[in-house]
């Protein structure tokens, strides 16, 4: 896993990015943060600049290689911020090496998986097999809600290019993962956290902005098993707030990390 590391100071702020995407996602945070505190950006395994074997990308693997990162940087005690899938990996690093982590803040999560997790894995495994890969990936990528038509564009595009191999085994892993241990690494947190949510996901993985007074299952989630979790809902927005509502989300982190 590469990661660049921006700033010097503390408390430093590690930035994790979502599925078939990358740290430029991070690029607004970056410009804001670094004059305050080090800021550490990951590009996990299989994207961006970093390279992987499909066996390579799973939640387990990401977290772990998340806290040799953090680790062999001598990083003290970070705030760890994930945005959508990078929710699970900083959740499964902290599960792992509860020392590198002072507070969790987790953007726009959700779970795709639940049940038996082995049952929940293949299932998708099985809706990703062929020309099935293709078909989720626009699909799933189509429905970001990211108003302007260039970055939707662009987030489409980005999907698309995450290898075959990979993307298949990558999210028939976050099934998996979601199904079976989200919940218990959830319980595990006891640092302060904070949840940022824009969209809530229905049964059929479509993504709708959240509305004022309604909830989400990853909300909900969140509430019954980190009880003292703060929450923070931003209506009529998109999956990619730390870029298309920048300075709110900057806003966000900066207070909760207070800086």
């Amino acid at each position: 896993m590469r990661t660049t590391r921006y700033g010097s100071g503390g408390p430093p702020l590690v930035l994790v990015h979502g599925l078939a995407c990358d740290g430029s996602d991070w690029a607004a945070q970056v410009v804001a943060f670094e004059p305050r505190t080090t800021v550490i950006v990951c590009e996990l395994p299989g994207h961006g600049s970093s390279p992987a074997i499909p066996a390579d990308c799973t939640v387990g693997a990401y977290g772990a290689a998340l806290v040799r990162d953090l680790i062999e940087q001598a990083v003290g005690p970070a705030i760890l911020v994930g945005h959508s899938m990078g929710c699970r990996i900083v959740v499964e690093a902290y599960r792992v090496e509860p020392t590198i982590a002072s507070g969790l803040v987790l953007i726009d999560g959700s779970r795709i998986g639940a049940g038996d997790p082995e049952a929940a894995q293949r299932a998708l495994a099985d809706e990703l097999a062929g020309d099935g890969y293709l078909r989720f990936i626009r699909s799933f990528f189509g429905s970001m809600l990211v108003a302007d038509p260039t970055t939707a564009r662009m987030i489409l595009e980005r999907g698309l290019s995450l290898p075959a191999p990979v993307g298949r085994m990558l999210i028939a892993n976050l099934a998996g993962w979601d199904a079976g241990e989200v919940e218990v690494a959830l319980d595990c947190i006891a640092v302060p956290l904070l949840a940022i949510q824009t969209t809530t996901m229905d049964t059929a993985r479509q993504r709708a902005s959240l509305q004022p007074g309604e909830s989400s299952p990853w909300l909900d989630l969140i509430r019954a098993h980190v009880p003292h979790a703060a929450i923070t809902t931003l209506f009529g927005s998109g999956h990619f707030p730390q870029i298309e509502r920048s300075q709110e989300i900057t806003e966000l982190i900066a207070f909760f990390a207070q800086l």
